[in-house]
């Protein structure tokens, strides 16, 4: 019977499932050569889900996340950091722990997209370690909600 009653309440307080078809939503600019595509939006716990894509040799800044780890996985492509001497490729599952501090480069000419899931903060660093620029799951969804008013796409809603 017990069982019964949580069920009842997972129904009832739980969020639904829900399919994204990430193809169907927008690259969204955040750097030269740099893209994301959200593809979920946890207010309620400082979360967001979203594919990178560097389509060009370059790199995102040094940055530092605060607050929440970082998961990755490699879909196309390879990448690294300048303070690790290890490559992703495809199939790479990659750990950030909180605080930690890396340079994400892309050396060659192959277009790179990995699946990302950030808690907290990221904050980018100058060469003396000085906050220039952050971005939160605040920050990550008002920068796509404004692309799609500003390319009149109806905005997908992906908080949940």
């Amino acid at each position: 019977m017990a069982a019964i009653a949580g069920m009842a309440a997972i129904q009832e307080l739980g969020l639904p499932d829900q399919a994204i078809q990430s193809d169907e939503l927008p690259w969204v600019p955040q750097g030269d050569g740099v893209w994301f595509r959200p593809l979920r939006f946890d207010l309620a716990n400082g979360r967001w889900v979203n594919l990178l894509k560097v389509t060009k040799a370059g790199k995102v800044n040094r940055h530092r996340h605060s607050g929440g780890q970082v998961l990755g996985y490699v879909v196309q492509g390879s990448w690294r950091y300048l303070e690790r001497d290890w490559v992703a490729r495809p199939g790479t599952f990659v750990y950030e722990p909180p605080g930690d501090i890396h340079t994400l480069v892309v050396d060659g000419e192959e277009e790179m997209m990995t699946l990302f899931l950030l808690e907290g903060v990221i904050q980018y660093l100058d060469d003396d370690d000085n906050v220039i620029a952050q971005d939160d799951v605040f920050t990550k969804m008002e920068r796509y909600l404004r692309f799609c008013q500003e390319q009149g796409i109806e905005p997908v809603d992906l908080r949940f």
